[in-house]
């Protein structure tokens, strides 16, 4: 698979430093941790100094941490302890005038604990590393395809299974049969999946750590004719806002391209979220594709497009595709075709 450039990732970061007002930062959130430095453990802290990346991890991890920092310009500090690790922090920071925390991801306890321990003054700062993690690289997109492939892969394994009408318990993911789809996120419960059924599955595969997403509404059997036009319905409001995905555009333009033919066919109440997200190291991530979103899609940004309708009793449909933005318009990681249906 292409190799990802995580040893780039440091001296990216550190050219956006000085504008957000610090000399040094330090990396609290294990998702960034991941992205920066390829540390897969449950448990460490990056301090990112200006000629220097260290994490500091336990006992657990030195080797594996050692391992996965290979292509990293970076050392690995362990601490048998929350209290040696501490220790080790406050001597990488000494002399450090500014130092930058996450503050999306520091608690007011780990906060008041830092400044009683650091002599440095702490500066909050927010996305930081999440706005370089926006743009994937080559490695990254491979890795969410990968990922794209084997989920679609799955579903085609599964879609005979329908025929036998098991319940929605037999599967680990979101599975919303007939009424129940009315539900956006409904959690699987012993109604079986039996004819007429619109069925909603939302689910991914993880690769590497990245994340794919992908829904589909799979009609079983025939379903009625209101039915039938709901699924249509969300079917071409998806592909229209697949259609107006391109770099540069706003991302509330997109959710504007679904949500618009939906309120025009009468059901935009029932439209209960946004449209879509990003995807990456994590299943939702920015930038963030709903009506009031400022965020504007880039290059190589990877999102979902997944409008929805859903109405209780009748049930629900939506249509979920993971795209990477081109300068043109986008390309679908999502493989699987829409028009599903199992037939008795």
């Amino acid at each position: 698979m292409i190799p990802m450039d995580v040893g780039g990732r440091v001296g990216r970061l550190r050219t956006v430093l000085g504008a957000a007002g610090c000399d040094a930062l330090l990396v609290t959130s294990l998702t960034n941790v991941r992205w920066l430095t390829g540390f897969s453990g449950s448990a460490g802290r990056v301090v990112v100094l200006p000629d220097e990346l260290v994490l500091v991890t336990d006992g657990r991890y030195g080797d594996q941490a050692r391992l996965e920092l290979a292509g990293v310009d970076g050392r690995v500090a362990e601490g048998r302890n929350l209290a040696a690790q501490l220790d080790s922090l406050v001597d990488l920071v000494a002399g450090v005038r500014r130092l930058g925390l996450e503050a999306e991801h520091v608690s007011w306890a780990a906060h008041q604990g830092y400044a009683g321990a650091f002599g440095s003054e702490l500066v909050a700062t927010t996305g930081l590393v999440e706005g370089l993690r926006l743009v994937k690289d080559a490695g990254e997109v491979a890795r969410i395809e990968t990922a794209a492939d084997i989920a679609s892969e799955a579903l085609a394994h599964v879609l005979p299974l329908l025929a036998d009408e098991p319940a929605e318990t037999e599967f680990e993911t979101i599975v919303a049969a007939g009424p129940n789809g009315g539900f956006p996120h409904h959690r699987p419960d012993a109604r079986r999946i039996v004819e007429g059924d619109l069925l909603v599955v939302d689910f991914g595969a993880l690769v590497d750590g990245y994340h794919s997403d992908m829904t589909r509404t799979v009609a079983v059997g025939e379903p009625s004719p209101e039915r039938a036009e709901l699924l249509a319905l969300v079917t071409e409001a998806e592909a229209l806002g697949v259609a107006a995905v391109r770099a540069g555009i706003d991302a509330k333009a997109v959710d504007a391209a679904c949500r618009d033919y939906i309120i025009a066919a009468g059901w935009g109440e029932r439209f209960t979220h946004g449209t879509g997200h990003g995807v990456g190291l994590l299943i939702h991530e920015a930038p963030w594709v709903n009506a009031t979103s400022t965020d504007v899609l880039g290059e190589g940004t990877v999102v979902t497009v997944e409008p929805g309708v859903y109405r209780g009793g009748l049930g629900g449909a939506r249509v979920e595709d993971t795209v990477i933005v081109t300068s043109d318009g986008c390309r679908p990681l999502t493989k699987t075709p829409k028009d599903l249906s199992c037939l008795r």
